[in-house]
């Protein structure tokens, strides 16, 4: 069986002089823009070389392919993002609830802010989503989540606690990553993503609530049959 080997994704080599973090800088706006404007399917490395007004060789200096420059957009979005989740869950002055509900609009607003090159990144992503570099950028996010959830739920009621904060992590990690991506791609109005946010903030915090206080909903009692 032939070793399938995913791409490298890591750049070339870090700028390390101003002048050349400035091309680093075009490099990756025009990719922005080439992304938006052209999806990425059309994403090549020549068009974003066009864009950035630079030879195809000065891109090459830096990024080994498309996959490398569409990582580090990934990247740079993802540690965004957990700079913000963090920066929100960890602020132990403010009770886990309300961290919750901020957490859930700033990232409906982030999500909508940027959507189309959300989507487009999306679609790239089979370019680079099993490369070990990946998993590692999005790790900081998972343990940012599970050390909140420690804080808001930390004692065991019963010997199921430890199993309820782990689903609990999951399911509101998943939710907003689904829910952030449907919703986004609608264009939306600051009123219609407040209204939404606030919505979901709701439920997600009824749902802490619950596993906080140890109830659980209740099934509707079945009808006997024959009694309707």
């Amino acid at each position: 069986m032939t070793d399938r080997r995913s791409p490298p994704i890591s750049s070339r080599k870090q700028p390390q002089q101003a002048r050349s973090a400035v091309l680093v800088a075009a490099i990756l706006d025009a990719a922005v823009q080439v992304l938006a404007k052209e999806g990425a399917r059309r994403f090549t490395t020549a068009r974003v070389a066009e864009r950035a007004g630079v030879s195809v060789g000065s891109v090459y200096q830096y990024f080994p392919n498309k996959a490398a420059i569409l990582f580090r957009l990934q990247s740079d979005e993802w540690r965004q993002t957990t700079e913000m989740m963090c920066g929100i869950l960890e602020d132990t002055a403010t009770p886990p609830p309300d961290r919750l509900r901020s957490l859930v609009h700033a990232f409906l607003r982030s999500e909508c802010d940027e959507a189309e090159v959300r989507v487009a990144l999306n679609d790239a992503a089979p370019l680079y989503r099993d490369a070990p570099e990946a998993g590692e950028v999005r790790a900081a996010g998972r343990r940012a989540v599970e050390a909140f959830m420690r804080e808001a739920l930390p004692e065991a009621a019963d010997p199921t606690r430890d199993l309820a904060r782990d689903l609990a992590r999951d399911l509101i990690m998943t939710t907003l990553s689904e829910v952030g991506k449907s919703f986004s791609e609608t264009p939306r109005t600051p009123a219609e993503i407040e209204t939404y946010a606030e919505a979901l903030a709701d439920m997600l915090c009824a749902y802490l609530g619950g596993l906080r206080t140890g109830s659980r909903p209740r099934a509707r009692p079945r009808a006997a049959p024959g009694s309707r």
